[in-house]
């Protein structure tokens, strides 16, 4: 009934899977063919670097401003903390001024890396921002400590 098959039913060559190397089910010589046409493959290059509208840049700059005036209030209060905890004024500010640095360039990094992937995050124009960026962060750690 339902498992009933004959082998007069049975297809004359079987379209199901063919292990590779099969000389019977190989197909024939020569590049892919796509509606008769050769089709041919590109090797991957880089895309290239658009340019950044004026929009974008109004964008990135409004935000980086935002998180100056974030890191500045930041500062003061770290300041603030690290006077409390007995530490001299002056070495206080001079760590303060050495984080609001240091997340200044972090920041300015992360924001050119989101303006324009493409073309700003290159170690050129990210590395340098990082690196200073974070050997201002590590100064402030040891100059707020004395």
């Amino acid at each position: 009934m339902q498992n009933d098959q004959s082998p007069a039913s049975a297809p004359a060559a079987d379209p199901g899977f063919k292990l590779p190397g099969d000389a019977a089910s190989a197909p024939a010589e020569g590049p892919p063919k796509l509606g008769g046409a050769p089709l041919e493959v590109q090797p991957a290059a880089a895309p290239a670097a658009t340019d950044t509208s004026t929009r974008d840049l109004a964008i990135g700059g409004t935000a980086f401003l935002i998180l100056l005036v974030i890191f500045f209030f930041a500062r003061n209060a770290y300041v603030h903390h690290m006077v409390v905890r007995r530490v001299a004024p002056s070495s206080a500010g001079s760590a303060g001024w050495l984080m609001f640095v240091g997340l200044c360039f972090l920041s300015g990094a992360a924001v050119l890396a989101i303006v324009n992937a493409s073309k700003f995050l290159t170690f050129a124009v990210t590395g340098p921002l990082v690196a200073v960026g974070l050997v201002a962060l590590v100064a402030m750690l040891f100059i707020g400590r004395r």
